[in-house]
């Protein structure tokens, strides 16, 4: 057992989590089904996992005023209680039941059990302000709000039922108090008692994107989906019973990349921190047994150097996705003992979190770092349960819906286009946008890319991130890769800068690692000049920065991605 047995031993989850003796996880029979069939639903991944291993640490929530740990099998009374719960609190099936919590059991729980009372999950950014989120509410047509007491603010004052959890696990907790009259109300029916979805294609989850450019899209996805998504994610991060699984990215952030469900299909247990707290995350790499988490490249570059990094006992799996790594990362994580996992996929829920990996080929090994870090820096091939990835040429017009494949020559940008399993189901209330989204009968990623003669993908760039100087087209993302080989760069980012003879050119915003960074106090200009004869070593003139800028710190998501979109208003005063 990876954690403190005296903390686990200690904690008593509440009466009403009991499980009834010789519980039965046996759900309804739908009538009609042919008995080859039944539908697809991640919820059912929590039933197996009681069955099979009841006794088993599922979800682990140790850092907090009032640690807790919950079995298969308290775990799945409490997602029982729950769905009663929203029953009882009138959501009907298809209803949203919106829920905003960090990491934590609360949002775990949703996961399984708006599902199983056959509602959709509405999950929503903690970082957003009230506004955004009576927004969100509103278009969703959203029946109750559970939220963790630190953001109740966020919906205070607002008209739909809201649900605080303390985040204690204590009787005396509303959210406790919610489960228990849920538990009252169920009659001790069990699980038989709740209506089975027959409809695999219901809706799941609705995501809401982070409406930079207007308002929030509502994306969509299905129970089958999710069902598969969450099947691949397993298969692909190798995720089985003897995994620890530590939540980084945000649960609310596209499902948690069907990480919730991955990790209960693979009966692994799950460990929830409430932030992102470098010393926390080693705190539990170094005596927790953690063997996978996720992170974008930001977030692993904090990983990496942290003052709290120690030796490694196990190994552990890096799932990157949100950028490529550079060589420098791939270096300094494995030097660490973790392995990193190079995925590819939507920023919000378009496709479920990833739906390509950059699969590693046995000859890697041999190869110079630096080769290899642009090995795996491509986006990779299509995931398992997912059906076919193309690079095609951008459209003519908005009309056109001819689909024509670039060729695999490595050079020729066109545009990522999916279809299958692990596409999202539409773009709720929207079906305008859903229907440019689905041109020619694919989805359109709005990434740009090349497709290799191997067949592995490797995005160039956002489109909107492209810049376009003198007329050639230069990937911020191939100058971030080169600029980052700096020893005395920790992290850049570069946009576009309007420029009076070239259009536009390339301009970097630099973090200078903590190491190197007095060298240059005061002297950031020489700095910039340093990094620009870097560059031109290995970067056409087009693509060279024009201007470096260095800087404390970057913005961010929630996910710790890089808010380009930020960076531009700032450049666009300049």
């Amino acid at each position: 057992m990876p954690f403190d047995l005296g903390s686990i031993s200690n904690f008593k989850p509440t009466l009403e989590s009991i499980p009834p003796p010789n519980v039965s996880y046996q759900q309804q029979e739908l009538a009609g089904i042919p008995v080859n069939i039944h539908p697809l639903n991640p919820f059912a991944f929590i039933l197996r996992a009681a069955l099979v291993y009841p006794e088993k640490v599922a979800l682990a929530h140790p850092d907090v005023k009032y640690p807790a740990f919950y079995t298969y099998s308290v775990w799945a009374q409490r997602i029982q209680n729950l769905a009663y719960a929203l029953i009882q609190a009138g959501i009907q099936p298809g209803d949203r039941v919106a829920v905003i919590a960090p990491n934590s059991p609360l949002i775990a729980d949703a996961h399984f059990g708006v599902l199983a009372a056959r509602a959709i999950l509405t999950a929503i950014n903690t970082r957003l302000t009230p506004s955004e989120v009576a927004y969100i509410l509103q278009h969703s047509g959203s029946k109750i709000i559970l939220v963790d007491r630190e953001y109740a603010h966020l919906v205070q004052g607002s008209q739909i039922p809201v649900i605080i959890s303390h985040d204690s696990g204590r009787p005396e907790d509303p959210y406790e108090l919610f489960l228990s009259n849920g538990r009252k109300f169920s009659a001790e029916k069990g699980w038989a008692g709740l209506e089975v979805e027959p409809d695999e294609n219901a809706g799941a989850i609705l995501c809401y994107t982070s409406g930079t450019t207007g308002r929030p899209k509502g994306v969509l996805t299905t129970l089958r989906g999710s069902y598969l998504a969450a099947i691949a994610n397993a298969v692909e991060g190798q995720i089985n019973r003897d995994s620890t699984y530590l939540w980084i990215v945000p649960m609310f952030h596209a499902a948690g990349w069907t990480y919730p469900w991955a990790s209960v299909f693979a009966c692994a247990t799950q460990l929830t921190i409430r932030s992102v707290d470098y010393a926390l995350i080693w705190k539990h790499f170094l005596h927790s047994g953690v063997t996978h988490y996720c992170g974008a490249p930001t977030v692993q570059i904090g990983i990496v150097n942290s003052p709290a990094a120690g030796p490694l006992s196990n190994p552990v799996s890096a799932i990157v996705a949100g950028a490529a790594p550079t060589a420098h990362l791939i270096s300094q994580l494995e030097q660490k003992g973790i392995t990193p996992v190079h995925v590819y996929g939507l920023t919000y829920v378009e496709t479920y979190g990833p739906f390509t990996r950059c699969y590693d080929q046995p000859f890697w090994k041999s190869l110079p770092l630096e080769q290899r870090a642009k090995l795996m820096a491509r986006q990779g091939q299509i995931f398992a349960t997912a059906q076919n990835v193309r690079v095609v040429y951008p459209p003519k017009n908005e009309n056109d819906q001819e689909l024509v494949d670039v060729p695999k020559d490595g050079q020729t940008i066109g545009e990522i286009i999916t279809r299958g399993n692990i596409v999202m189901k539409e773009y709720f209330r929207d079906p305008e946008t859903t229907r440019k989204a689905f041109r020619g009968g694919y989805f359109s990623s709005g990434d740009l890319a090349v497709m290799h003669p191997d067949g592995v993908l490797q995005i160039m760039d956002r489109s909107k991130d492209i810049i376009i100087s003198g007329g050639e087209n230069a990937s911020s993302l191939a100058i971030e890769q080169e600029l980052a080989s700096h020893p005395h760069v920790l992290e850049v980012t570069v946009v576009a800068r309007p420029h009076v003879k070239w259009g536009e050119r390339p301009m970097a915003f630099v973090i200078l690692r903590q190491e190197h960074a007095s060298q240059w106090t005061g002297k950031h200009r020489e700095f910039g000049e340093e990094l620009k004869r870097h560059g031109r070593k290995r970067l056409p003139g087009f693509a060279c920065p024009e201007w470096i800028e260095v800087v404390e710190e970057l913005p961010k998501t929630s996910t710790g991605k890089i808010l380009k979109t930020e960076l531009r208003k700032r450049v666009a005063k300049l």
